[in-house]
């Protein structure tokens, strides 16, 4: 099977998925989530992105992004997961109380990331109700808005989720 393609050459929004190495649930601590939400922020002003929305689980992410310009995406992942990638895993070894399940030398993330690209608000909304239920489908809340790293309460509640969320202009 060869390499999922990713059309990145028009001004598509993008649902991207990111898992962390071997299904391991490097993202269960807030401090873990706080330091990726860091690296988001950092990335979307660096490459002048728009979050429309997000959500952080214990071992993935989604998020719907959109560029100003085309060409953008590969270089924003990268950029996100290194950077994230760093101070993750750097706060993780620190915690002595951590039951090391991974060596020194393994990545936070795995090499991949999936995008799946939207020309529509209807299949926005549709991913990000997608994406705004997965922790109440992983039984992690009865609530949308009762979990903290997504952009749900942002949408529901009119609160701040910590990253500037925003709509394309399609």
């Amino acid at each position: 099977m060869g390499r999922p393609r990713i059309f990145d050459n028009q001004r598509y929004v993008h649902f991207v998925t990111f898992s962390c190495y071997g299904n391991r649930m490097h993202l269960s601590r807030d401090q873990c989530k706080r330091l990726l939400l860091g690296a988001l922020n950092h990335e979307l002003e660096r490459h002048h992105a728009v979050c429309i929305g997000f959500v952080i689980m214990p071992d993935h992410v989604h998020s719907l992004i959109w560029f100003h310009e085309t060409g953008q995406l590969s270089s924003f992942i990268r950029d996100w997961k290194r950077s994230s990638s760093r101070s993750i895993k750097l706060y993780l070894l620190e915690q002595s109380e951590v039951i090391r399940t991974f060596l020194d030398e393994d990545p936070i993330w795995q090499k991949r990331f999936y995008s799946f690209e939207i020309e529509s608000e209807e299949k926005m909304e549709e991913k990000l109700t997608y994406m705004h239920m997965n922790p109440v489908k992983k039984g992690l809340v009865e609530r949308i808005v009762d979990w903290r790293w997504s952009s749900a309460r942002f949408y529901e509640l009119g609160k701040s989720v910590g990253v500037p969320i925003g709509w394309p202009k399609l």
